[in-house]
């Protein structure tokens, strides 16, 4: 994969598991079969909505393999790249090269924060491990590691297979700065559900999306309505989607993200420990902003 093709609509795909907390792969490849028919351009799996901390090396791999099968052999497979350690990150990403990948997202290390010395050397050793093209995951809300353009600079600068960041800092400010900071070097990608037509204008070229894994024709008709200026158009669904785009940005958006797929019958809302199933008035309110969303897009 070139740096031409990190544009458009990529799902954050989540992992599907049976009651028992086993991974359900027929439901895996039916669901990124579906993703991509309906306009999607390619799939990002093992990210932190696809439960990814919960699952083994192993597990990993498997899951990549059932992806890549499923898959038309065109249709780009970006695996996340996370762990707790460097060296276990830098041989899952060797692996993900043998399961048929055609890009990495690259996450910092679980669990431990380190300086900008050692974020820049966890990051280099696994953009560095293979000829993949990489995509940089920034969310210091969620991780605690905030890599800053000029930080973003520096890597882009020693790895010329770094060609994209996943910009999820939750400000569009950044979105300029790193466009201002690194021109057309990086391809940005909006990696929050309610960011994207605040984004588009600043120079987003895709979007890593979550509710996708619901509403995949309206998360790219709403992407490339913005992509192609239409606001007015892009601006109608968009108000329509943002109750449901907004359950991507709280803690709980796996076992939301999941809830709303079981609702809308494309997934099932079983999530593995430590997440549990959402219960009682907490389940009840996040129902009645999907069944409401489900309403209203009928309506529209």
């Amino acid at each position: 994969m070139q740096q031409r093709d990190w544009a458009g609509v990529f799902p954050a795909i989540t992992t599907p598991f049976h009651d028992d907390f086993s991974i359900d792969h027929e439901a895996l490849g039916k669901h990124a079969r579906w993703l991509i028919e309906s306009g999607c351009v390619g799939i990002v799996a093992l990210g932190s909505l696809g439960e990814s901390q919960t699952l083994s090396s192993d597990e990993k791999v498997k899951i990549l393999e059932t992806l890549r099968k499923a898959l038309p052999p065109s249709t780009p497979l970006i695996a996340g790249i996370a762990g707790l350690s460097t060296p276990d990150c830098v041989a899952l990403a060797h692996r993900a090269v043998a399961a048929g990948c055609d890009g990495l997202m690259v996450l910092p290390a679980y669990v431990y924060k380190g300086d900008w010395r050692e974020t820049k050397a966890h990051y280099s050793a696994v953009i560095g491990a293979t000829s993949l093209s990489c995509m940089l995951y920034n969310n210091p809300i969620a991780y605690g590691v905030d890599v800053i353009p000029d930080q973003l600079a520096e890597l882009a600068a020693l790895h010329e297979n770094l060609h994209a960041v996943k910009e999820s800092s939750g400000e569009v400010r950044r979105v300029t700065h790193v466009r201002a900071r690194l021109g057309d070097r990086l391809a940005i990608f909006a990696g929050m559900d309610d960011m994207i037509l605040e984004s588009i204008p600043m120079g987003a070229v895709g979007w890593i999306a979550g509710l996708v894994n619901a509403y995949p024709a309206e998360t790219v008709r709403v992407f490339e309505l913005g992509r192609d200026g239409k606001m007015d158009e892009a601006r109608a669904l968009y108000e329509w989607f943002l109750p449901l785009l907004r359950l991507d940005t709280v803690p709980k958006f796996v076992q939301l993200i999941k809830l709303v797929q079981a609702e809308t019958g494309h997934g099932s809302a079983v999530v593995r420990p430590p997440r549990m199933e959402l219960v009682g008035a907490e389940r009840e309110a996040a129902l009645e902003v999907i069944r409401a969303a489900v309403a209203g897009r009928k309506a529209l």
